[in-house]
Formats: structure tokens, sequence, C-alpha cells
């Protein structure tokens, strides 16, 4: 027995009904996509992705045969946000009532209990964009080595440093870090991520962000992962999947680097002939974190294309009893005004599925097709 669950973190699909109370109304990252950059997912439309836009009234190209076995449908977030770790929790069965804590800048008492505990000083404090950060703080970070703390419109703490140890260097980045997620906690301050932002270069003009960003979540409540732990089925996640859910559920963690190299790690375990039934869950981030956020259509639609390919030599190695589900966690419409993310719906869709997928779920759905599918074990 096993499962390959595939998130393309921010692909969504548009129409969220609440999208007005999130300042969203009108975002919708696929149908936008779809409309004005040529875009076509032959592999994706025989999984039926054609037929779950066309149904949302979306204008797409004349849709491929669809593969035996398939079946698709589009999926409403119930919980409150519209972050990467609600959507993932939800996935995994767990509905959040109340949205994680967000700040436009946080308090003075939190960051000196931080400061303290870490030993730095910070500089920045302020909602703003990763790539603008660097370049107001950038220089002074360079000069000073205090670390630029910062936030966004999702619930995290993000504390960005150069990765050069004369500078500031990766690993104190990361204690630092790890000190925040652990002050966050014990003040029962719920963000949902801090996150270490790692970046290289001499100067403002040609700072770059590196891989090796590391997230430190909130514990999550107890989720489907955790239920097929228990019943001994091996969960192995991929990307970001591990620091999304603490390490909760997670037997096997393989981070990557980039969607290329998680799509090959993902062939590899796919590949690596496992007698133990097992889960494989992964994120592919290139959407959200360089396209979505940086509003690059382009990029966006190109990184699409290219999973698409990936995935259509993917394909022919599921089994009949094999089950595999792409989804998503929110949307990030590149078209849209700002760089947050967007509440939007997304595409659930699935190659044999356990049982008969219905109309407009809540994200949950995905943790019941899990338990239907491993429920002789469970």
């Amino acid at each position: 027995m096993r499962v390959l669950g595939l998130i393309l973190d921010s692909v969504g699909c548009g129409g969220a009904r609440d999208a007005a109370d999130y300042g969203d109304e009108g975002a919708d990252t696929l149908g936008h996509l779809f409309e004005r950059e040529a875009l076509e997912l032959p592999h994706l439309a025989s999984l039926g992705l054609y037929e779950v836009l066309k149904k949302m009234g979306k204008v797409v190209p004349h849709a491929p045969m669809m593969r035996s076995g398939t079946d698709a449908t589009h999926m409403s977030e119930a919980s409150k946000g519209k972050d990467t770790t609600t959507g993932h929790w939800e996935i995994a069965g767990s509905i959040l009532e109340r949205p994680f804590d967000t700040f436009d800048c946080f308090p003075q008492t939190l960051v000196a209990e931080i400061e303290n505990r870490a030993n730095v000083s910070f500089i920045g404090n302020y909602a703003s964009s990763g790539t603008e950060v660097l370049q107001k703080w950038g220089g002074e970070h360079l000069v000073t080595s205090r670390p630029i703390l910062y936030t966004s419109a999702d619930s995290v703490l993000q504390i960005a440093a150069h990765e050069d140890p004369t500078i500031f260097g990766l690993q104190r980045l990361l204690q630092t870090c790890e000190v925040a997620r652990t002050v966050l906690d014990e003040q029962k301050i719920a963000i949902g991520r801090v996150i270490a932002r790692p970046f290289v270069g001499e100067r403002p003009d040609n700072f770059t962000r590196t891989a090796n960003r590391r997230d430190y979540s909130l514990l999550p409540p107890p989720t489907v992962l955790n239920q097929l732990q228990d019943a001994g089925v091996k969960v192995i996640g991929v990307g970001k999947i591990s620091d999304i859910f603490a390490g909760q559920g997670i037997d096997e963690s393989y981070p990557t680097k980039s969607n290329a190299a998680g799509m090959s790690k993902i062939s590899e375990l796919w590949n690596s002939n496992r007698d133990e039934p097992h889960f494989i869950f992964a994120n592919l981030v290139d959407f959200d974190m360089h396209y979505g956020h940086r509003r690059d259509p382009k990029g966006y639609a190109q990184a699409l294309r290219e999973f698409d390919d990936w995935l259509g030599r993917y394909l022919p190695m599921v089994g009949k009893n094999d089950f595999l589900f792409i989804t998503a966690d929110h949307g990030n419409d590149p078209y849209f005004p700002g760089t947050d993310h967007t509440r939007e719906q997304v595409p659930l869709l699935t190659l044999h599925s356990p049982v008969p997928l219905w109309p407009s779920s809540d994200f949950t759905l995905v943790a019941h097709l899990l338990r239907r599918y491993f429920a002789s074990i469970l």
C-alpha cells in the first residue's frame, strides 16, 4: 500500500466564498494564468483539472481524454486564515476555529526576551516582503551584524541574516529562530511559523536569499499523520512538510531546495521498493515562494509546465493499487495586488481514490480519503 500526496503550494483556483473578508475578492491563481499566459497542462488535465476549472466557469484549453481511475473536485478551506500551516493542517484533518496571531510589528516585550536569550539585537520589526527588507536593512546588517526581524500579512515571525559567519552565519540564525519559537510558545503567542531567511551577497543590489530557509512551526493538534504512523504506515515528508507539522507524525524527512529537487526525490522514493505501507507527503514550494509572492506570472506558468512534464513521466509508475492525490494549500495569484497569499478554493485531483469524491468539500476531505485507503490497517 502506497500513497503520494502532492501539495502544489499556492496553486488555487479562485472563488472562495469568503474571499472578500480577506480582501481577496477576484483573486484566481489558475484562472488568471490560463487566461493570460497561454497555459496548457495536459497531464494535470488527464487527472481532471480542466473539468474542475470548466465547472467553475473558467476558460481552459481543449481537454485530453481523462485517465481511467481519475476523480476530481475542488475544496474550500473551513479554517480561519490563508497561510501554509493552516492549509496543510486542515488537509491533514485539523480545522482551526480561530486564526493564528498576526502582527504589523512585534511587541517590544517579546522582542526584548528573544534578544536577551539569543544574545542578539534586531533591526527592522516591520511587516514587509523579504526582498524589500533586504533592500532597506541589508546594508545596515552587513555593517552591524544585527539580524533583521520582520513579518507579513501571514502569521509568521521572520529573521533574515547573512550566511557568512563573519557577519552572522547560518547556524547562529537557526539557533536564534529556535529561541524565538521557544519564547513564542512559552508566552502562548500563536504565530504559525518562525522562518529563518538566510541570504548572501556583498551589497543591497546583489543580495540573494538562499535555499537554506528553515521553518519552525507551532505544534499541531493530532492529525491523520499521527493516526497513520500509529498504525504502522511510514509517513515520509518531502520539502517543508516536516517543518509545517513540527516533525509530528513524520517518520522520515527529506528537505528539498527547489521544485526540481522535490520531484527528483519523489521519483526516487516512489521507486525504492519499500515493503511496508507508506505515505509520501510532498510540498513543492517554488510556485508560492518564487513566483506568487514576487508576482511573477510568467515564472509561475513556466513552473507549472515543468511540473506537468514531470507528472507525465511519473504517472505510468502509479499502479492500480496505489493512490495519488494532488492539491494545494491556498492561493497566491500573481496578478493580484500586493504580495500576500490569496483566499481561494483549491483543486483536488486523484488517481485511484478509495471512494468517489463529492463536490466542493472542505480540505479535510483529503484526511478522509487517507483513512479510507488505509482502513484495513487503521
